[in-house]
């Protein structure tokens, strides 16, 4: 979702898009696409890439960076250095926080920063001064920008004893008299392995002129090969097998021993930069947001119990291993209860106080909430509705949201539908043509999460856990009725035995329903049209989306009507009596991380919607064969802030 596009900015980029998409009109989606979505996207291209670029210069000027032209300052102080503590001396480990000290400053500044880059040898003397090759970022009102793009970076003025230069040193003596005094500051950086070396370089002129005043020799990562950031998912409805997917800087097969000395041999892949998309003009992940990704490793666990906690580790002997991780199996699919999570749009946050290409401020409490639920062993599952990690081109984005979802992802089966910032990219085959992506074009997400899909780049699925069935679907490839994914769908939603599995839960990135449909990109009319029909039809009970960032739920609706209300229970909760089934309840759960879309005080909300907060948090489910309860828990507070419940003969 985005905010309101600046004016100075969108004629600019509406002559780019018009020149963009008017250099090939014959363009059109993927070869399965339907006439009359061809004919959809052909109309609004221009519009919708505007509006898919809106809110970009809101997040940060340190994601305007890349591609400025750097040089070396023309500083004559012989003073300056900038040293790294914190360090062994085999190298860094694989999660630690390291101490950059800048010492020798005559004239500190406000505009002074230090920049953590890798690869360390990347080269940021200077690059092109092309307006087209940073166009991809959102924003065109600043120019040059930096060829390789910093993973993070902070202020010196972070040490509040900077500025007054509180921390001073003398460099010269006269006399027995201080002549020449220099000011020193320490940043506290939070690092991760990311296998590549890394440097950090200290710079002045801020991010619209930096220029280069030191930097260190590159730093290696102790073990740059060593096995990390596992995630688990299902595979099949029976909860005897789950797939474990790690990376490791080792292309070489590694093993996942569990249970009671059962092993399994992982699957070696990973992806380079020739299969990121691009267009015309370079694509973040076909030029300066390029980050190598390791090698992915991936190995099913199979011979299991469903709902059964056993231990795992993963790696090999010549890399080393993991620590024994606990996890818990979902119930087979028809069985009598679930409990799981589910949210979209989260991303990650820096644990240290640097900027970063793109930074979703809640992701960190969302995490830390449900790491607690997960811990009590009361979770059986989680559901990530699309927008996984705002990469979107810059790669290292990756490594952290693995490393921040690790206490989730390791423990219990962690599936994913793809968003936008996943999938959609000029030529791609995307419904929406945009650059959202980055250039990634959904080769990153697929990688990094398998999910039992039926192809490659058919990113759609569905699954049993317990009583509830599930659909998880792509709102960015063709849903149009003569596309595969809408058969897809047609055919399991008939497939469904609903005396096995009572509850069907429908679940995609984009809504059909938001008080915020007025926004462009919230809420597609022809998607509404052509995709709502079949929830109606095979009485799906629950429908979860993401993309705007808040949470808001609805009546049973169909075709913006309300076709029942619900009443409320003895706990003041809204409770859905669907032994006589009307229309499906729709609620957005895109609040767990991304920066919120506040409700308009004056908005008139239509009569469908119940229910509307802005607030970081996700939603708690329990399902039996009776009943199936929902509420939405606050991050910050840990509050139930609302709670409904469905229930059925």
């Amino acid at each position: 979702m985005y905010s309101v596009l600046s004016s100075n900015f969108s004629s600019f980029f509406f002559l780019f898009c018009f020149l963009l998409f008017g250099l090939s009109s014959a363009r059109t989606l993927s070869s399965s696409s339907s006439t009359s979505i061809k004919s959809y996207a052909s109309s609004t291209h221009i519009n919708t890439c505007l509006a898919e670029f809106q809110g970009y210069t809101a997040i940060s000027d340190f994601r305007l960076l890349n591609r400025r032209y750097i040089e070396e300052c023309h500083d004559l102080n012989p003073y300056i250095q900038i040293n790294i503590s914190g360090v062994a001396a085999s190298g860094l480990s694989n999660d630690q926080n390291v101490t950059v000290t800048v010492s020798g400053v005559l004239h500190p500044s406000k505009s002074d920063w230090v920049a953590m880059i890798s690869p360390s040898n990347s080269d940021v003397s200077g690059c092109p001064l092309n307006a087209a090759m940073y166009l991809q970022t959102g924003d065109t009102s600043k120019l040059p920008l930096l060829c390789h793009y910093p993973v993070k970076a902070q202020y010196v003025s972070t040490d509040s004893d900077y500025l007054d230069c509180n921390k001073e040193e003398c460099k010269k003596h006269i006399g027995g008299s201080c002549a020449v005094k220099t000011c020193n500051a320490s940043l506290t950086f939070h690092v991760i392995n990311i296998r590549t070396d890394i440097e950090f370089v200290f710079f002045t002129g801020g991010f619209d002129t930096p220029c280069i005043l030191k930097r260190t020799a590159p730093m290696k990562f102790a073990t740059p090969n060593t096995p990390l950031y596992s995630h688990l998912s299902s595979i099949d409805s029976t909860g005897e097998s789950m797939r474990v997917t790690w990376v490791s800087g080792d292309q070489n097969p590694q093993q996942v021993k569990y249970g009671n000395g059962n092993n399994q041999t992982s699957e070696v892949t990973t992806f380079t930069q020739k299969d990121m998309c691009s267009s015309v003009i370079a694509s973040p992940a076909k030029d300066f947001g390029w980050h190598d990704p390791g090698y992915i490793h991936t190995a099913v666990m199979t011979g299991l119990q469903p709902s059964t906690s056993y231990y795992y580790k993963y790696g090999s002997d010549s890399v080393g291993w993991s620590d024994q991780i606990q996890f818990q199996t979902p119930p087979a699919g028809g069985s009598a209860e679930l409990k799981f999570l589910a949210y979209g749009d989260m991303g990650k946050a820096p644990k240290d106080a640097s900027v970063e290409h793109y930074i979703q401020p809640g992701s960190t409490s969302v995490v830390d909430a449900m790491a607690k639920e997960v811990e009590s062993g009361k979770i059986d599952s989680i559901f990530h509705i699309g927008d996984i990690s705002y990469a979107t081109g810059f790669l290292v984005e990756w490594d952290f949201f693995l490393h921040q979802i690790s206490p989730l992802a390791s423990h219990v089966s962690y599936m994913t539908a793809i968003g936008n910032h996943e999938r959609d990219y000029i030529d791609s085959g995307s419904v929406y043509i945009t650059s959202d992506s980055g250039g990634e074009c959904g080769v990153a997400y697929e990688t990094y999460f398998p999910m039992p899909t039926v192809d490659k780049d058919k990113p759609w699925y569905s699954m049993e856990q317990g009583p509830v069935h599930f659909i998880v679907i792509s709102t960015e490839h063709d849903w149009t009725p003569d596309s595969e994914q809408y058969k897809w769908m047609e055919n399991d939603l008939g497939s469904i035995n609903r005396s096995r599995t009572p509850w069907l839960i429908f679940t995609g990135h984009r809504p059909m329903y938001s008080t915020l449909s007025a926004v462009p990109s919230s809420v597609d009319s022809t998607f509404v049209e052509k995709v709502e029909p079949l929830l109606l039809n095979y009485k799906v009970d629950l429908v979860l989306w993401g993309h705007v960032h808040n949470y808001e739920r609805t009546c049973a609706v169909y075709q913006n009507n309300c076709k029942a209300m619900p009443t409320k229970d003895t706990n003041g909760n809204d409770l859905y009596d669907n032994t006589n089934y009307t229309a499906p309840v729709h609620v957005v759960i895109g609040m767990a991380g991304f920066s919120l879309d506040q409700f308009p005080s004056n908005v008139n909300a239509s009569s469908w919607s119940l229910v509307r907060i802005a607030e970081f948090g996700y939603v708690r489910f329990q399902a039996t064969k009776e009943e199936l309860q929902a509420e939405f828990v606050s991050a910050n507070t840990t509050m139930v802030e609302d709670g409904f419940r469905f229930i059925k003969n």
